[in-house]
């Protein structure tokens, strides 16, 4: 049976856009991010050399159906201490805040982006605060987030910027079918599964994380596929850690007979919500 990379990570989201400088000045000026890279009609927003997300503007016209997608891309900081700077600056900005939990082995803060594109801000809790059972389940909770605990856990620090060291943690996915969406990334991919929320959530990962994907039908079930041009979440991104594993990757998608393509050195394949999943070597 495959198992996925133990040592996999997330890369970059692609997010097709219909205002690219709105969205632009947004991630910019709002979530903290820097500005890595530019064309005419696409932008690459990042920390240091690292991109994190990459807006595409469209160049077709798109239903306004709602679809399968993005429910929110996560960004995953450091240290506690980022998040406290983080929400002060929200705060203290007036940007809208849509919500604060404490999930156990995390602490977020959510918003949207001017597109209504979701946006989870988090800190991981040392690994031995997290309940971990003998299954591997990593279970969550959904309680209210200290934050005065975050707000003071802030340090000496007034850089209106996301530090270096945030990545994409995990993309939380509104998808069609549980039971599809699960196979797709357990059975294709390898992840398993960490936890659940009731019926209508699932969260799955790579090695011993709580979650590297996570998937809900909160919208309803049967939600159509999302096209390549749909305003969104076009892709993300997955590295592996080395070439070896993207070979044993390989041999476990020829062996199955699962479709996917090469390009530039990655695989692509979609998932049953529409969503390009590109795997490569970080």
């Amino acid at each position: 049976m495959y198992t996925i990379d133990k040592n996999m990570s997330l890369g970059p989201a692609t997010l097709i856009v219909k205002d690219l400088r709105l969205m632009k000045d947004f991630y910019l000026d709002k979530v903290g991010l820097t500005e890595l890279n530019k064309t005419s009609q696409t932008i690459v927003l990042g920390v240091k050399n690292r991109p994190l997300i990459i807006l595409k503007e469209r160049t077709e016209e798109s239903s306004s159906e709602q679809k399968a997608g993005l429910f929110h891309t996560a960004f995953l900081l450091p240290e506690r201490s980022d998040l406290g700077n983080i929400l002060y600056k929200l705060l203290t900005e007036e940007t809208p805040v849509s919500g604060a939990s404490d999930h156990g082995y995390s602490e977020a803060i959510y918003l949207q982006d001017p597109e209504g594109n979701g946006i989870e801000i988090y800190r991981d809790k040392p690994k031995e605060k997290w309940t971990i059972q003998s299954d591997g389940r990593i279970p969550g909770v959904t309680k209210e987030m200290d934050g005065e605990g975050v707000l003071n856990s802030r340090k000496n620090d007034t850089t209106q910027q996301m530090p270096e060291g945030t990545v994409i943690g995990h993309m939380h996915l509104s998808v069609r079918n549980l039971d599809e969406t699960q196979q797709f990334y357990s059975d294709v991919l390898g992840m398993s599964l960490k936890d659940y929320f009731g019926s209508q959530a699932r969260f799955l990962a790579g090695g011993g994380y709580h979650h590297h994907i996570g998937s809900n039908t909160w919208a309803g079930s049967g939600l159509t596929v999302r096209n390549k041009e749909d305003l969104g979440l076009q892709s993300l991104t997955i590295h592996l850690s080395s070439a070896e594993k993207i070979n044993e990757l390989r041999t476990h998608l020829e062996t199955n007979q699962i479709e996917f393509n090469e390009i530039e050195e990655a695989i692509e394949l979609k998932d049953p919500n529409g969503i390009i999943v590109r795997i490569t070597v970080e």
